[in-house]
């Protein structure tokens, strides 16, 4: 929820402060937001639960000049939170309780909280508090955040597997990098990364793009569904859903995602639309996901000489489904038809996609010949060195 108060000029500064509630418990997380309105406290945006730790680089990204943590519902947990915040940045933080305990009240202040308040709050005592805060601010904001890394996967054909390997990759970009990550499944109507992942999507990339006028973090993070490995999902509709989205939609949502997240990772399917252009023009990395036929590699040709012959994107093939000794046509004719090397080969193992499938669980999360190429995939993306292949050791006893 977002809402937005005028300030007093003369008690706070030209700046509006931003003000971020986290409170779990809904009624006393709105009586302090009511008492930010009463004295006219900027913007504040609501969390109803404590963010992880690994959501606190999410959450300082937002330049909230103050943040505003409830103890009630999970005293530790609020204390390991406004102590991880305190120690990442210069934040202010104030925390809220229904009852004054001095013990309690002497942790907060070492894990670096500035101000501890008893509900209920009277708008004047939020006020000072504010006041304080703002004389506190830095003269010189933060910069502002450069946006996320867009990585793209598409399809020369339908059935290339690229559905398979931008959600494995995602999963294991997230795991690799230990930053945030989200996967967008734009392969509309069709999607089914969701699926791939063993997660089920209440809201999907249908919603997002149906409503891109009113689409912020507040209203993505809504829509939004966390898979176990940490990973973020938009996923898209379980339904049939036909959809027209425009070039200024598909935009929109890009641009909120990469506000939010360290890596967005698109599953653009094999049918590229309209915004395809726009979306090729912001990636950082486009992964053209192909395989060893003449109807894919002829694919792959009219796309690289539409999209990727000017240098402007950056295009990484991945040959799926790759088994050397059985190849119909030679590595040399491959790189010809492609006119560019494949930098990555996907190797057949039909058992471990099969097995995959069957228990919803993803590749990456399991070894296996094509989840080591597609973990060394994500080390690349996030400028990790790979990691050393497992080579069995000579041993006269062996």
């Amino acid at each position: 929820m977002m809402s937005t108060f005028t300030h007093d000029p003369d008690a706070l500064g030209a700046k509006v402060l931003s003000v971020a509630l986290i409170g779990p418990q809904e009624q006393r997380r709105k009586a302090v937001a009511g008492a930010l309105a009463g004295s006219q406290a900027g913007v504040t945006r609501e969390f109803s639960s404590y963010p992880g730790f690994d959501d606190v680089p999410r959450l300082l990204d937002g330049g909230y000049d103050v943040i505003i943590v409830e103890l009630d519902t999970d005293p530790e947990q609020a204390l390991d939170l406004v102590e991880h915040i305190c120690g990442s940045s210069s934040t202010t933080v104030i925390v809220y309780s229904t009852h004054t305990d001095s013990e309690l009240l002497v942790r907060c202040m070492r894990a670096g909280a500035r101000e501890f308040l008893t509900q209920p709050i009277a708008p004047n005592t939020i006020a000072e508090a504010l006041v304080r805060a703002s004389v506190r601010r830095p003269a010189t904001p933060p910069a502002k955040k450069v946006g996320g890394k867009l990585l793209v996967f598409l399809g020369a054909k339908g059935g290339s597997g690229v559905t398979t390997i931008a959600s494995n990759f995602a999963v294991a970009l997230a795991q690799e990098s230990r930053r945030s990550t989200v996967l967008v499944d734009l392969d509309l109507p069709f999607g089914d990364a969701a699926l791939d992942l063993g997660i089920s999507a209440e809201f999907s990339t249908a919603n997002a793009l149906q409503s891109f006028d009113r689409l912020d973090s507040n209203f993505l993070t809504k829509l939004l569904t966390k898979h176990g490995s940490g990973l973020s999902v938009l996923a898209a509709p379980d339904r049939y859903t036909p959809l027209r989205a425009s070039d200024e939609a598909v935009e929109r949502l890009l641009t909120v995602v990469r506000q939010d997240f360290d890596y967005v990772v698109v599953d653009a399917g094999s049918n590229l639309g309209s915004a395809s252009k726009m979306l090729l023009d912001t990636s950082t990395v486009a992964y053209l996901v192909t395989q060893v036929s003449i109807s894919e590699l002829r694919n792959s040709n009219r796309l690289i000489s539409e999209f990727f012959t000017s240098g402007r994107h950056k295009l990484e093939i991945v040959l799926n489904r790759f088994t050397p000794r059985s190849l119909s046509i030679s590595e040399e004719n491959i790189t010809k038809a492609l006119t560019k090397p494949v930098n990555w080969k996907i190797p057949n193992d039909y058992p471990a996609v099969r097995r995959a499938q069957d228990t919803a669980t993803p590749l990456a999360l399991a070894d296996s010949p094509i989840s080591r190429v597609i973990r060394q995939m994500a080390r690349a993306a996030c400028n990790l060195s790979p990691t050393p292949d497992k080579k069995k050791r000579f041993s006269l006893f062996a």
